[in-house]
């Protein structure tokens, strides 16, 4: 097949993960001709490409004009967009993201593409949005989804948002587990003693870590707040904040407030190569998004063996699963947040018991191949209807 994929920008992120594992294993395990058309990777959160070796056959288009914010130059971005892909003359393109799935939608639907598929990460509508804002970004998918054959969403939560805002019908939607490498996570365990040891940790210090940037929704005000309670009744436990982003300052602020510097440690931006190296050190990770499609902390944490902490929110619940892998709190209950930490704190059996239920039921669901095998039979299928 000849296939492009569009995507804003390739930072580091989970959706980017995505994108790329899904473009290099459709080259180098299908022999397929592959064009990543993407704009250029601006962000504290640093750029993916950075930290991938080349994939011989897979071709890489930047368009300078396709930016995340909305303005003037989006005009510019739609026409590149429709030129590339009249050139490349695809069987498929595939999108990713907001701006990009939007534009790339339109152009390859004038482009007479015959498959066109969109990736829901995250939708771009949230009930924290203002309403008139809100209803923007419904009315724009609405559109973007007519002009498309299908739909993969990351998470049955993500198709269950579409279809109650009349996005797209259930039928048009696909859900697909975004993939990753779960080899680095099972073997995590070397590392342990290592990444403890670098960040100044007793063997009896239980270590409570957040894999997120730092950045608005992604609930680390919570979590500071239930730290400062947790600490006050449990001077072991200490937290791994990993990522950066533009909130590392009023975070740091608040912990120096609260006195809790010597309870808190900071990883800066972090390859997603490294993840494991600091998930090993964790004893729980804990989840505090307040909206994300499934946040790909959540299952490698689980794959690695690690007990999960999670608001209770979009795709979550389909792997935090009560008893089995992890709590589940409801979203902003900073009581229900803190009495989690202390029961995994001060239960080790627990901790291991619903860590090794995560490894064992995810790890095969998770694999990138296995995800780029269910992506390509959706376009195979479509293809030839």
């Amino acid at each position: 097949m000849r296939v492009a994929h569009v995507i804003t920008r390739m930072i580091v992120g989970g959706a980017q993960e995505n994108t790329l594992y899904n473009c290099t294993d459709l080259v180098t395990q299908y022999g397929d001709q592959v064009l990543l058309i993407t704009g250029p990777s601006l962000g504290a959160e640093g750029q993916l490409m950075q930290h991938r070796q080349k994939v011989e056959g897979l071709s890489i288009q930047v368009i300078d004009s396709l930016r995340r914010s909305i303005g003037p130059r989006d005009l510019i971005a739609y026409k590149q967009i429709k030129q590339t892909i009249a050139q490349f003359a695809p069987d498929v393109v595939h999108t990713h993201s907001a701006k990009g799935g939007f534009l790339g939608r339109a152009a390859a639907w004038q482009c007479r593409v015959p498959v066109i598929v969109h990736t829901v990460h995250g939708a771009p509508f949230h009930q924290y949005q203002l309403r008139l804002v809100r209803s923007a970004y419904v009315q724009l998918e609405r559109w973007a989804a007519r002009r498309c054959h299908h739909l993969i969403c990351v998470a049955d939560a993500m198709t269950d948002l579409l279809v109650a805002a009349g996005v797209a019908p259930q039928q048009k939607c696909t859900t697909v587990y975004s993939g990753m490498e779960v080899q680095p996570f099972l073997d995590c365990h070397q590392h342990r003693e290592q990444s403890r040891a670098q960040l100044g940790l007793k063997s009896s210090d239980i270590l409570v870590g957040k894999i997120a940037r730092l950045f608005h929704l992604k609930g680390h005000h919570d979590l500071l707040e239930s730290a400062r309670r947790v600490i006050a009744q449990d001077r072991r436990i200490h937290f791994l904040l990993v990522g950066d982003g533009l909130l590392r300052p009023e975070l740091e602020a608040c912990i120096a407030r609260y006195e809790l510097q010597s309870h808190f440690h900071f990883t800066g931006l972090v390859a997603p190569e490294n993840i494991p190296y600091y998930l090993s050190a964790m004893d729980m990770l804990v989840h505090t998004s307040l909206r994300e499609g499934l946040a790909r902390a959540i299952p490698q944490a689980l794959i690695a063996g690690r007990p999960v902490i999670s608001y209770d929110i979009d795709g979550a619940r389909e792997v935090v699963l009560p008893g089995q892998t992890g709590i589940l709190v409801l979203p902003g209950s900073i009581d229900q947040l803190i009495e989690a930490i202390l029961k995994l704190a001060n239960d080790s059996q627990l901790r291991c018991q619903l860590g090794q239920g995560g490894a064992v039921r995810f790890a095969e669901q998770f694999r990138h191949q296995y995800m780029t095998k269910q992506i390509r039979a959706i376009y195979q299928r479509l293809l030839e209807n």
